[in-house]
C-alpha cells in the first residue's frame, strides 16, 4: 500500500538527508571465476536461448539484477579441469630473471566471453584477482595448499626472488585482456592470504602484503594500463583490518593501494576498515548443503539473508561495493543461478532478486546518505545517484507489517515502490505523485524488502 496521508503510526522522526553524503558507491556485482562462465556459455548443454536468458537475468537493469561489477580469477593451474583456472605461464622459464614464455588462448576459461557479454549491458568495472602465483614461484612449489611467494620477507628460496616476475606476470595478464578489447580496471595479487586452501591459495602476512604492494604498485604504474591495485581480500572483514592498517601505516604502500577489499566468512562487516580509501566487500555466500530458492525460510542461505548482508555491508561497514560469490554454478550451490550439470536447464534463487533490489537501482557513482528510522526492526539505507535519482531501501525484519513515513530534505515529484518477498521479485507495487513533495507514507510488509525510488 502506498499513501501520502499521515499513517496510523507515523514515524515522525524518520528523516533522509539526501543533500549530505557518506561513502561513494562503486557498484554491486559478483564473481564468475573457476570456469563458471563456461556453464553460462553452454559448454555443458545450455542452449543459446537459455544462455542469453541467464545473461539477461544477471545484467539487465529493467528485468534482471543489473550488476555493475564482475570479478574474475587470474589462473595458476596447468590444466583445464573444471574448478581450475589455467595459468598464462605454465612452465618455469628457468628463474625469475629469465624470459617468460606466456601462453594466451583468448578464452581464459570462458571469462573473456563472459566479460564481453557484460560489456554489452554497459558494465565497465572488472576486477581480476589472483588466488595464487604459479607453483614454481612459491615456497611450497605448488599453486595449491598455501605457500608463500618467494622473495617476500621471511622466505628463502633456492630459485630466487620472484616478486618482480610475479608483478610482470600480472601486468601481462592485463595486457592479454586489453588485446581482447577488455580493460580490467582493478587487480589483486592475493585472495584470502590468511587462509590455506586445498585449491589455489597463497599466504601473505600483512607485512608481506605491504612489501609486495611496493613492488607491484610501481610496475602497474609503469605499465600505463590504468588498473587500480586492490588489497587484500582477507578471509574475514575484521581480519582484513590488520592488512588495511599495515598499508595505511606505510606511506609508499598506501599511495599504491586504491581499494581495500575484504570477505565476510570469518567475520562480518560490522564496522569500517581502518582506511580512508574505498572499501569493498568482495566475496561471500552463506553456508548450506542444498540448493535453496526460498525468500525467507530461516535456513540462513535464502534471499532475505542476502538482503541483510548487503544492508550490513553498506550501513555498518561503509562499503563502497558488494561483490557476491558467485553468479552461477552447479549442484548444491549458493550461487544466484543453478545451471544443469548436463542438458538445457537452469534455476533461479531468490538470492538473485534480493541482490537485484539493490543493484538495479544503486548505480556506480551513487553516494549513500544519512537516514534515521525510528521503527524497530526496519533496516534502512538511502542513496543519491549521479543522475539525481533517489533510492530508499527498507528491509522490514519484523513478522508484522509496519506503517511508517519519512521526511526528505530534498523535494521529489514522483515515488515508485518495488517489493521483494516470497511472491514478488523486485515487482512494482505502487506509484504516485505526493501532495507534500518532501514526505512519503507507506506500509512495509512483514519480512519484505521495499525499494522506493524518488524523482
Amino acid at each position: 500500500m502506498l499513501g501520502f496521508a499521515p499513517p496510523a503510526q507515523a514515524g515522525t522522526d524518520n528523516r533522509i538527508a539526501f543533500r549530505q553524503r557518506l561513502q561513494s558507491i562503486d557498484g554491486l556485482g559478483f564473481a564468475e571465476a573457476f570456469q563458471r562462465a563456461t556453464l553460462v556459455r553452454g559448454d555443458r548443454g545450455l542452449s543459446p536461448a537459455n544462455s542469453a536468458a541467464v545473461i539477461d537475468l544477471l545484467f539487465n537493469r529493467r528485468t534482471g539484477a543489473g550488476a555493475s561489477i564482475v570479478r574474475i580469477g587470474i589462473g595458476s593451474s596447468t590444466d583445464d579441469v573444471y574448478d581450475h583456472m589455467r595459468t598464462i605461464l605454465p612452465n618455469d622459464p628457468g628463474g625469475p630473471d629469465a624470459t617468460p614464455a606466456y601462453r594466451w588462448d583468448g578464452d581464459d576459461g570462458g571469462q573473456v566471453w563472459f566479460l564481453k557479454q557484460a560489456q554489452r549491458y554497459g558494465v565497465t568495472r572488472f576486477m581480476a584477482d589472483a588466488w595464487s602465483a604459479p607453483g614454481f614461484m612459491k615456497t611450497n612449489g605448488s599453486d595449491s595448499g598455501g605457500g608463500e611467494l618467494c622473495g617476500v620477507p621471511g622466505t628463502a628460496c633456492a630459485s630466487g626472488d620472484w616478486r618482480q616476475a610475479y608483478s610482470n606476470y600480472l601486468v601481462q595478464y592485463l595486457r592479454f585482456y586489453r588485446q581482447e578489447g577488455i580493460r580490467l580496471t582493478d587487480v589483486g595479487f592475493t585472495n584470502e592470504p590468511d587462509w590455506t586452501a586445498s585449491y589455489a591459495s597463497m599466504r601473505f602476512t600483512p607485512e608481506q602484503a605491504v612489501d609486495m604492494v611496493k613492488v607491484l604498485g610501481p610496475t602497474l604504474r609503469r605499465s600505463g594500463l590504468g588498473a587500480r591495485l586492490v588489497c587484500c581480500d582477507s578471509f574475514g572483514w575484521q581480519e582484513q583490518a590488520a592488512y588495511s592498517a599495515a598499508i595505511e601505516a606505510d606511506p609508499p604502500a598506501d599511495r599504491y593501494v586504491s581499494v581495500h577489499t575484504g570477505h565476510m566468512y570469518a567475520s562480518r562487516p560490522t564496522r569500517p576498515l581502518p582506511t580512508d580509501a574505498p572499501a569493498w566487500m568482495t566475496e561471500w555466500n552463506p553456508s548450506g548443503t542444498t540448493w535453496n530458492e526460498a525468500w525467507d525460510d530461516g535456513s540462513g542461505y535464502d534471499g532475505f539473508t542476502i538482503a541483510e548482508s548487503i544492508h550490513q555491508s553498506f550501513a555498518e561497514a561503509n562499503a563502497s561495493a558488494y561483490v557476491y560469490w558467485v553468479a552461477t554454478s552447479l549442484g548444491t550451490t549458493r550461487a544466484f543461478v543453478q545451471i544443469a550439470n548436463e542438458g538445457d536447464g537452469y534455476r533461479v534463487s531468490k538470492r538473485l532478486w534480493a541482490f537485484a533490489a539493490y543493484s538495479r537501482f544503486i548505480r556506480p557513482g551513487a553516494v549513500r546518505v544519512p537516514v534515521t528510522f525510528a521503527e524497530e526492526g526496519v533496516k534502512a539505507t538511502a542513496f543519491r545517484n549521479r543522475d539525481g535519482a533517489l533510492v530508499v531501501e527498507l528491509l522490514n525484519t519484523n513478522t508484522s507489517e509496519v506503517r511508517t513515513d519519512f521526511r526528505s530534505d530534498t523535494r521529489f515529484r514522483h515515488a515508485t515502490i518495488y517489493r521483494t518477498d516470497t511472491t514478488h521479485d523486485v515487482a512494482k507495487v505502487g506509484a504516485a505523485s505526493p501532495r507534500d513533495a518532501r514526505r512519503l507514507a507507506l506500509t512495509l510488509p512483514a519480512r519484505a524488502l521495499t525499494t522506493v525510488t524518488l524523482s
